[in-house]
């Protein structure tokens, strides 16, 4: 039977009035080519469905010929309903800033990641995609990061890109806060880390191993 992997998006367009985000498309597309690669049957659903938007920032230059399948599944999504909490092996949550806004109050979400993570299934994210575990525990309120070694963008990546004072929080900070073992490389340097089911990235530039460690979670579970 094909293992399915859940991908889930967001729907955010703004940072402030003149500053739009959305989905950062490489930590989309890259593991997305690498789970349909290795064979896995992929559905990506954002949080309110419809066009996926981009950030303006990840779709500069030339367009990537190799990514025109997964950005053709942004045109149109289906929204994310609690029934996704079941038939797929993994989820994975692709960043951009977008997810900082939409990813860690929505309810439907987190109720994806509990069902997940009380079955031991794979929880993946990358980037800003780890904003969806800030909130996110077991049935008894324990934080599924606590204890737990877990990367993400780093705060100095944040304050270096000037967008930390627009954030609703920094996403280091309070995953530290959560009682996660944050762990990171050199900033904008490739950085991925598996603990048991859950395995999370650095930045745009961790997608690619990101992705390969969920496979590695997947057909060696902890």
């Amino acid at each position: 039977m094909n293992r399915k992997i859940l991908m889930v998006v967001t729907n955010h367009t703004t940072i402030t009035d003149d500053h739009k985000t959305g989905l950062w498309l490489e930590e989309f597309a890259v593991p997305y080519n690498v789970f349909k690669q290795n064979g896995y049957e992929v559905k990506v659903k954002s949080i309110e469905g419809g066009e996926v938007p981009l950030d303006p920032n990840s779709i500069e230059g030339e367009k990537n010929a190799d990514w025109a399948e997964a950005e053709k599944e942004l045109t149109h999504t289906a929204k994310l309903s609690r029934e996704d909490a079941q038939g797929f092996d993994a989820v994975f949550l692709p960043g951009g800033h977008g997810t900082m806004f939409d990813f860690p109050d929505n309810p439907v979400l987190q109720h994806i990641l509990q069902t997940f993570a009380e079955d031991g299934r794979v929880i993946a994210a990358v980037c800003h995609g780890p904003a969806g575990l800030v909130n996110a525990t077991y049935k008894d309120g324990t934080p599924i990061v606590k204890g737990k070694n877990i990367s993400a963008f780093t705060d100095e990546e944040e304050i270096e890109m000037q967008l930390d004072r627009h954030m609703p929080f920094l996403l280091e900070k309070t995953l530290r806060e959560r009682g996660a073992k944050f762990h990171s490389g050199p900033k904008w340097t490739d950085f991925s880390i598996r603990d048991g089911q859950l395995v999370t990235g650095q930045n745009p530039q961790s997608s690619e191993s990101t992705a390969r460690k969920v496979i590695e979670a997947l057909e060696n579970p902890a």
